[in-house]
């Protein structure tokens, strides 16, 4: 395959205004399609927040065309290589927020932000004994990778992490305060509402994990497990000098970094399991959504009533050894 018929995945953001979030989606929405591109874009009045998919003519071609625009002239983009398209179709959608903390008091990171580290300086730092290292990710994505003695927040969305935060300070009075994020857009407004709070010493990781596990200097090291993002990829390795998997399946809670759906998607919750406890458990994560009406794993498997209530029987056997 040719350099040009390869495909990449391109992870990016920029802070900066956009005086019609709707009418640029539309615009923008064309443009993507008219390129080839899949992915999933927000536009907001305070910038803009993307990953994308292509071949390697299409994602230039993309890049060169945002760097023509002042707006975008300075924005990073975070290039991962592909076999394939990371999306399915191509979206593009107007928000009121980049990233949703739904402030009282919003942050804008212009004027508010921690500190920048490079990945050198997060390798080195992460070691000093009076710094802790918070993740400001969500839970499901903690629980598939992260760096090495990190706290996992406890919350299922990015806009429960200040409560938790202040339910929690205590951890963190007097200390040094690592934060950081898949690509860095989180962080970016997270570190400088850190700051708002009162914590003094607030640094974040630039770039995020993405960029931190291409740093030809620390390689990745002190990241434990994969990264996860939002794409069909669902993971991708950070650390290039070893391989520890901290994942944990959820049903037998052996090592696993695969990730499923609930069958039931009025759930659709997302959980580690292994290939044969997704058919065993019928790819759901309860007895409630095994027996839903709507489970797309019997629909899909065309399991008839007597196999279902079989295989609820063996997973009651299973239960009560």
């Amino acid at each position: 395959m040719s350099e040009n018929q390869k495909y990449r995945v391109l992870l990016y953001y920029q802070y900066v205004h956009i005086e019609d979030p709707e009418e640029f989606a539309k615009n923008h929405l064309a443009f993507c399609k008219e390129l080839g591109l899949k992915g999933r874009i927000l536009v907001a009045n305070e910038g803009i927040n993307g990953t994308v998919s292509g071949t390697w003519d299409q994602t230039e071609m993309y890049m060169n065309e945002m760097k023509n625009d002042p707006r975008f002239e300075t924005m990073v983009f975070k290039i991962d290589e592909a076999d394939q398209h990371a999306f399915k179709k191509m979206h593009v959608r107007p928000r009121s927020e980049l990233v949703t903390l739904r402030l009282e008091d919003d942050i804008d990171p212009h004027q508010t932000t921690g500190k920048y580290l490079s990945p050198k300086e997060f390798y080195e730092a992460m070691q000093d004994e009076n710094t802790v290292i918070l993740d400001a990710r969500n839970d499901y994505e903690f629980d598939l990778g992260h760096f090495r003695g990190a706290i996992r927040p406890d919350i299922e969305t990015f806009r429960d992490l200040p409560n938790w935060v202040r339910e929690n300070k205590h951890q963190f009075e007097g200390k040094k305060i690592l934060t950081y994020c898949t690509g860095g857009i989180r962080c970016e407004k997270f570190s400088g509402w850190l700051l708002k709070e009162g914590f003094e010493d607030v640094s974040q990781l630039h770039g995020g994990i993405v960029t931190y596990g291409k740093d030809p200097e620390v390689q990745g090291e002190l990241w434990d497990g994969q990264c996860y993002v939002f794409d069909q990829r669902i993971a991708v390795p950070i650390n290039q000098k070893e391989h520890v998997v901290v994942g944990r399946e959820y049903f037998d809670g052996t090592p696993c970094e695969r990730y499923v759906n609930c069958a039931n998607p009025e759930c659709n919750r997302q959980f580690l399991c292994s290939e044969e406890n997704e058919h065993k458990y019928m790819r759901s994560c309860t007895d409630e959504c095994r027996v839903h009406p709507r489970n797309m794993y019997i629909k899909e498997h065309g399991l008839t009533e007597e196999e279902v209530k079989e295989r609820l029987s063996h997973i009651e056997e299973i239960a009560v050894k």
